[in-house]
């Protein structure tokens, strides 16, 4: 919850400088959960995105929570449609790094799940609250602000195991996302990055042998 402060405050502010008062900062929060989305917003929009362009870009990024919420299929398969529907609406990048290694430990559960997704989106929804009042009282410098957004990536990174999967997932990653950028394509260059790197740590985990291969047509295997 405090790292969403963190980064909430930043893009309330953000926000705020396209003309967002607090309550529809707040309802935007609450209705449409991304962090990365809402700091992409602000920032095409300064940067004369036209709306079309805003929607599909930020669409394709948010495209990872379908992966996210897919990955929990399992877990979810023993409670009710209803819970499962919300908690899966629910996962962003934090709460998912938070239940994927909760779930692993055992002794955990999609409604204590679903709570850490409540929490973590109410202290998101209202620190951008506050970052719209922030931004309307007191001149923040916008490049300060919309670099909230890549600090939580590099505090994401650095928590990771230095394993040489990761290094090859982070340094492709990071190809990615720049080569994307030097071609114009600034939207969607996290999804695009996320992929490469993902592509390339597997085909070497399963090169080095690190990924253990499925014998047989065993679903569990696979």
């Amino acid at each position: 919850m405090l790292g969403y402060v963190a980064i909430g405050l930043p893009c309330g502010i953000l926000c705020s400088s396209i003309g967002l008062n607090p309550w529809q900062a707040l309802l935007l929060s609450y209705l449409f959960y991304s962090g990365a989305g809402q700091f992409m917003i602000p920032n095409m929009y300064l940067a004369g995105a036209s709306v079309p362009s805003i929607i599909a870009s930020v669409s394709l990024v948010n495209t990872r929570q379908m992966l996210y919420a897919a990955s929990f299929a399992k877990e979810c398969s023993r409670c009710s449609r209803i819970l499962a529907f919300f908690f899966a609406a629910t996962v962003t990048d934090e709460s998912y790094g938070v239940s994927i290694k909760k779930f692993e430990e055992g002794n955990w559960s999609v409604k204590q799940a679903f709570m850490v997704n409540l929490f973590s989106q109410s202290s998101w929804a209202w620190a951008n609250f506050a970052g719209v009042l922030i931004g309307t009282s007191v001149n923040v410098p916008l490049p300060i602000a919309a670099f909230a957004m890549t600090s939580i990536f590099i505090c994401l990174l650095v928590t990771q195991k230095l394993t040489s999967i990761n290094i090859v997932a982070m340094v492709f990653a990071m190809f990615g996302v720049f080569g994307c950028k030097v071609l114009g394509l600034r939207g969607p260059a996290i999804l695009i990055g996320a992929i490469i790197g993902v592509v390339f740590a597997s085909l070497y985990g399963f090169a080095s042998g690190q990924f253990p291969k499925a014998s047989g047509d065993s679903v569990d295997e696979l």
